[in-house]
């Protein structure tokens, strides 16, 4: 099979298993409470990654880093998995599926601002667009439409669903600076944050249990929203001719992933959701068509998921 065929495979499938994400979130949120979905998350995904890098031959590579490495680890695994993650279930709790996953999905356009104190880029006026266009549809969808209302389903759940993305946009500034191989780095922000996760469940979760569904929903985000499907990612690009060629199959994500939340989950998706993820998705799109797609190579172009 050609390597751009077998990089549309690996971008597929990526994007189908990032698309069931939020319905998972939400359906393992029934069984267990946030702080444990992420817990029982994030010690399947350490797991997974540990065989990946086993299979791969590159075991030993977690041990051969600097200090100075593993102390970006303990800053990285702070903010991913531990932060982002409590802010972005939270989020889920607290708001419908079909809400929270479109919000967290302006996580690029808080890129792009925070590029401009962090990385001292210029803002342009397509930048401004791009960012009007999207936070409208983050508008339309917290105001389900009622956009001269001025009224919030849960102001709360959309401040966790926004934040979340400040939080993911950090985490990526600070990670393409790193130069590690990306699973053994993944590996070791997992191996770092997983500390905070536990400590955050003792204290703040109450009513412990496992139940069997909680527990196989946990497994299924811990494998496909955090960690094989990082892989497979990572194998699309590097196949692909262009980054270009795969990367805009995650476009078809946030859609695909409503499809899954109405039939999975029972939501019935309302139009202001529809037009608010449409708009969003355009800024998107207006504000990366002034970049150059980078190489398949480059540390910033895949990023590590694209966000449920």
């Amino acid at each position: 099979m050609h390597d751009q065929s077998k990089a549309y495979l690996y971008g597929i499938a990526t994007v189908l298993l990032w698309s069931t994400v939020a319905s998972a979130f939400k359906l393992s949120l029934r069984y267990l409470d946030y702080t444990q979905l992420l817990l029982y998350a994030s010690i399947v995904s350490l797991f997974a990654l540990v065989v990946i890098l086993r299979l791969q031959g590159k075991i030993k590579v977690l041990f051969s880093y600097s200090s100075k490495q593993y102390l970006r680890s303990m800053l990285l695994g702070f903010l991913n998995p531990f932060l982002y993650y409590v802010v972005l279930l939270k989020a889920y709790d607290l708001l419908p599926a079909q809400e929270a996953q479109p919000l967290n999905y302006t996580w690029a356009i808080t890129l792009a601002l925070l590029s401009i104190p962090l990385l001292r880029q210029r803002i342009s006026l397509k930048d401004i667009v791009a960012m009007l266009v999207s936070y409208s549809g983050v508008y339309v969808i917290s105001t389900h439409g009622d956009v001269t209302g001025f009224h919030f389903s849960n102001p709360f759940g959309v401040g966790l669903a926004l934040g979340s993305t400040l939080i993911w946009a950090l985490y990526w500034i600070y990670n393409t600076s790193d130069d590690r191989d990306p699973v053994a780095g993944l590996c070791l922000n997992f191996l770092f944050g997983l500390p905070w996760v536990l400590v955050f469940c003792l204290l703040f979760s109450k009513d412990w249990g496992l139940p069997p569904r909680g527990l196989l929903g946990a497994a299924y985000v811990g494998l496909f929203e955090m960690g094989v499907t990082f892989v497979f990612w990572l194998n699309a690009l590097k196949l692909s001719e262009s980054t270009a060629k795969v990367g805009n199959l995650i476009f078809l994500s946030p859609f695909l992933s409503l499809v899954f939340i109405h039939f999975f989950v029972g939501e019935d998706i309302r139009t202001s959701t529809l037009v608010g993820l449409v708009l969003i998705v355009a800024g998107i799109l207006i504000q990366q068509s002034k970049q150059r797609p980078p190489k398949p190579e480059d540390p910033a172009s895949g990023g590590e998921k694209s966000p449920p």
